[in-house]
């Protein structure tokens, strides 16, 4: 695989000695990180892998899935003429699917300054190392894409013929160059401005929203159109022009269907402008790019004032003993300080709060925000719950897993604290403040008169949580399995079948509410069931 791409690459030499850099060196360069590549597992295909396999490109593995990812965009294939919506759409989902993957792939490989201490110690030019950067993800992503189009690029040229697939083609190069240098100076703007383990912390949190930002940006373009007996109609407002896919769904409407209408022709050259414009910046920053990353080796952090500690109050209310309130200070200090399981959980998080909004505002697209406010829309708040099998998942997993030796030289008591203790952070920590976030906000819209119901999703919540502990746990202790393993015993696919018993908690909470004083009787049904089923599971032994 490494030797194919740098011939491909030869054929660019021309190219990148234009832009004054050292490609013989570039070249070599590449050649080194591609061969160490065959032991990197991205983070799509965290499957876990033999010692016999250790060799292989696990990245090239991986791309099967996103050849069935590429599946979702074929249904928008065959929606008319109206070349602008389906590409649009288009391109919102496959601006979602790359920048998740270059965010959560592909950002240490931009952000690396391991090989700062031997490249920066010779006479290399920074903006030969900053080519071989990009370059290097740029290899890649132009992989992933190629599996995630190919079956609709095989679709393309039989239902709209060669011209289509060929325009679709040029602009996917085009969003691949967007993509990469859009991210790149996100973090050449974030490194100018922050230093030390604050920056770490800042570009977490970038990654984290930009995962979230992607997918209300998908809502916001179906936004842009009109149905107007059963079409969709499109006209040009200001704020299109913020909005990257519909800039590559222009063109289509402009070159196919012959429309040269104002707001069309300005979408269709930022189809090009804004890639261009974005790679030259990137280009003129290079060399400072390279300074700032310097940054990420300082390690100093000035100390926090002390404030009023939370989990003392915490510990009062719900511990029963010694032993599981220190596992609950263990386990939150994992949660706040991790960033790996940050990156990997928190962007999850995102999503269920702003799951239930999306229905919300789909709900105000044919109704008035009075009859909004009369309707049984509230249960929306459900959603917030999707992604806690996932999240309990993912408490079995942790970078710095060789350190569970810990859990078995501590002379534990009782065993059931340790997970006890863990879930109950997650509760505390991360569910609960996304849970009242949400109830502020729905009790805003619809009244008070919601209280009961929402009582009723918070302690479905626990014990949801609990299911989802029964049914994905088959470890002993929390944090103490690698990253990589976490698709390992089917895991992800039984986190992913948990999302189906939220459903059913809100089928029987919706039955449950069409009866007299039905919610008051399933308040309490819920609240007995959920202490004894906590009781059993981690009885004390």
């Amino acid at each position: 695989m490494s030797k194919f791409s740098l011939k491909i690459l030869d054929l660019l030499q021309p190219f990148f000695h234009m832009l004054r850099i050292d490609y013989h060196m570039m070249r070599k360069i590449l050649e080194t990180k591609l061969t160490m590549d065959e032991r990197r597992i991205p983070t799509v295909f965290t499957s876990n892998v033999s010692n016999k396999k250790k060799d292989s490109n696990q990245f090239v593995k991986s791309l099967f899935i996103y050849v069935l990812y590429g599946v979702m965009l074929v249904p928008f294939l065959f929606f008319g003429d109206n070349y602008i919506f389906q590409i649009s759409l288009i391109f919102g989902i496959s601006m979602f699917i790359l920048m998740t993957s270059m965010v959560s792939d592909f950002s240490a490989v931009l952000l690396d300054v391991r090989d700062k201490t031997v490249l920066h110690t010779k006479p290399i030019d920074s903006r030969t190392i900053s080519a071989a950067k990009i370059t290097h993800v740029a290899i890649y992503m132009s992989m992933l894409t190629g599996a995630f189009i190919i079956i609709p690029a095989i679709v393309m040229l039989f239902v709209h013929g060669i011209g289509y697939l060929m325009l679709f083609l040029v602009e996917i190069i085009l969003l691949i160059l967007f993509i990469m240098t859009i991210t790149a100076l996100i973090y050449i703007f974030i490194l100018r401005f922050f230093s030390g383990e604050k920056l770490k912390d800042i570009i977490n949190y970038v990654q984290i929203l930009l995962s979230v930002g992607i997918v209300i940006g998908y809502q916001i373009v179906a936004r842009a159109f009109e149905i107007v007996d059963f079409n969709y109609i499109y006209n040009f407002n200001w704020w299109n022009v913020f909005i990257p896919p519909m800039w590559f769904g222009a063109p289509f409407e402009f070159i196919l269907n012959g429309d040269t209408s104002f707001g069309i022709v300005i979408l269709s050259s930022l189809a090009v402008i804004g890639p261009v414009i974005s790679v030259m910046l990137y280009y003129k920053l290079m060399p400072a790019f390279e300074r700032n990353l310097q940054k990420l080796m300082d390690s100093t952090e000035k100390s926090k004032p002390k404030r009023w500690n939370m989990n003392a109050m915490w510990e009062h209310l719900f511990f029963r003993n010694k032993e599981e309130r220190q596992f609950f200070r263990f386990s939150s200090l994992i949660m706040a300080r991790e960033r790996d399981f940050k990156l990997k959980v928190y962007p999850t998080l995102g999503l269920s709060l702003v799951f239930p909004f999306i229905f919300q505002f789909n709900y105000l697209n044919l109704h008035s925000i009075e009859q909004l406010s009369r309707s049984n829309m509230y249960f929306t708040i459900y959603f917030c719950m999707m992604f806690i099998g996932l999240v309990v998942m993912m408490l079995q997993f942790s970078s710095k897993y060789k350190a569970a030796w810990v859990f078995q030289i501590t002379p534990i008591v009782h065993h059931s604290s340790i997970y006890s203790g863990t879930l109950k952070a997650f509760i505390i920590k991360l569910f609960l403040p996304l849970y009242l976030l949400l109830s502020i906000v729905f009790l805003f819209i619809f009244s008070i008169r919601i209280l009961p119901d929402l009582a009723i999703v918070l302690i479905t919540a626990i014990l949801h949580t609990l299911i989802s502990y029964k049914v994905l746990n088959n470890r002993k202790y929390p944090f103490s399995e690698v990253f990589e393993s976490t698709q390992q015993s089917g895991s992800t696919m039984k986190s992913f079948l948990l999302m189906f018993v939220v459903g059913l908690f809100f089928l029987v909470h919706l039955f449950f509410s069409k009866i007299i004083y039905g919610v008051y009787l399933y308040l309490v049904i819920l609240v007995v069931t959920t202490i004894i089923s906590w009781r059993i599971v981690f009885k004390m032994k």
